[in-house]
C-alpha cells in the first residue's frame, strides 16, 4: 500500500472543501481499504467522513431519510425499515457477514466497486482501471458477469444487494459537492459501462452522498431473493427486489429490480409494463420475464444466467401473488 495523507472532516462543507486531485472519501473502508491493499486504488489523500453527523434514520413526513454513514447492521435492524421496507432490510442482511455489516456504511455500500477478478488484478488489463487497455473478461472468466447493458468495453457487474432494493423502491440519493446540493434518483445513480466503464456512477469529483431518502412504501407485497453459489458471504449470481400489488386477480402495481446481471442495479421496466393491468398468473409472469430478458446479451460461460433470471422472476412473483 502506498503512503497517503489522511484528514478527518469536521463537516460536510469541510469534506468537500478538502477534496482535491488524488483524494478519496473514506467511510467504513470495507471495500476501499481492500482495493488499496491490492493496488487497485492508490489515493494520495483520504478524507475520513465516517464521523460526520450523518448517522440517523428518521421519518420525514411520510418518507424516511437514511444518513450516509448509517452502518448496514443498524439499517437492517431499524424498526422503521423493518416495518415499512422489509425488502430493503432483507437485502442488506444477505449482502455480507455480520462483521462487515457492522462497519460498512450505507453510502459506501452504494459506491462499492465490482468484484470482477480482472479489475482486482493489477497485473491484467482492465478498462475500469486503465481505460483503453481492454476487457479480458469477455474472452476469459466471465461466468459471474453481466448479461444486460454490457458493452465491448466492460461486462462487470455491480455487487450491491442494497442498491437493488433501493432501485425498486425509487429511492433518492442526496448529494453535496463543489457544484452544490442535488438529488439523484435510483435507478440513475449508477451508470452502464458504455465507452466509459471507469465511471461507475454519475457523481462528479468531490461529490459526497449525505443521505438516501425513501418514498412511502408502495402498496402490495415485497420480497428480496438472491441466488448465489453458497449459502452465505457470496455475491449474487442473480437477485431480485420485487413489489407486487394484486387486486381482483389483476396486477395493479409492480416494481422489479435485478442484481448480479448488469453493471448497475437493473430496473426491469419492460417486465413491469407487461404486467401492469394484466392477470396475476404464472403464464403472465413468464411472458413478462421473457420480454425483459430479450435484451440479454450473454457470453458463452454466463448464458445460464438468462434462464436463471427468468426463473427467479417467475418464482418470486408467484410467491408474492395472493
Amino acid at each position: 500500500m502506498k503512503p497517503f495523507d489522511y484528514a478527518r472532516a469536521g463537516s460536510t462543507a469541510e469534506a468537500v472543501r478538502d477534496f482535491g486531485p488524488g483524494t478519496m472519501y473514506l467511510g467504513g473502508g470495507t471495500n476501499l481499504v481492500d482495493l488499496m491493499r491490492l493496488g487497485v486504488a492508490e489515493p494520495e489523500r483520504l478524507v475520513d467522513v465516517s464521523r460526520l453527523p450523518l448517522d440517523t434514520i428518521e421519518p420525514v413526513g411520510d418518507r424516511v431519510r437514511i444518513g450516509a454513514t448509517v452502518r448496514n447492521t443498524d439499517l437492517a435492524a431499524h424498526p422503521l425499515i423493518r416495518s415499512r421496507y422489509p425488502m430493503l432490510a432483507r437485502a442488506v442482511l444477505t449482502g455480507a457477514s455480520g462483521q462487515v455489516r457492522n462497519v460498512a456504511t450505507v453510502a459506501g455500500n452504494l459506491l462499492q466497486r465490482t468484484r470482477c477478478t480482472y479489475f482486482q488484478d493489477v497485473t491484467r488489463p482492465c478498462n475500469k482501471r486503465r481505460p483503453g487497455s481492454g476487457c479480458p473478461a469477455i474472452a476469459g472468466d466471465h461466468a459471474n458477469l453481466a448479461i444486460l447493458g454490457t458493452s465491448d468495453a466492460c461486462v462487470a457487474t455491480h455487487p450491491s444487494d442494497m442498491a437493488v432494493a433501493l432501485a425498486a423502491l425509487d429511492a433518492q440519493v442526496h448529494v453535496t459537492g463543489p457544484g452544490g446540493d442535488r438529488i439523484i434518483p435510483m435507478p440513475g445513480l449508477h451508470r452502464l459501462p458504455g465507452e466509459e466503464p471507469e465511471r461507475d456512477t454519475v457523481l462528479s469529483p468531490g461529490d459526497l452522498i449525505t443521505s438516501i431518502e425513501l418514498p412511502p412504501a408502495p402498496p402490495g407485497a415485497s420480497l428480496y431473493r438472491k441466488v448465489r453459489e453458497r449459502a452465505s458471504f457470496a455475491f449474487a449470481l442473480a437477485s431480485i427486489a420485487a413489489v407486487l400489488d394484486v387486486r381482483d386477480g389483476s396486477v395493479a402495481g409492480c416494481r422489479l429490480a435485478l442484481g448480479g446481471v448488469a453493471h448497475a442495479p437493473w430496473r426491469a421496466e419492460r417486465a413491469e409494463r407487461a404486467l401492469i393491468g394484466g392477470p396475476a398468473t404464472g403464464e403472465a409472469f413468464l411472458q413478462a420475464a421473457e420480454a425483459e430478458l430479450e435484451q440479454a446479451r450473454p457470453l458463452p460461460r454466463n448464458a445460464f444466467k438468462v434462464p436463471l433470471a427468468r426463473n427467479l422472476i417467475v418464482a418470486t412473483l408467484e410467491e408474492l401473488a395472493p
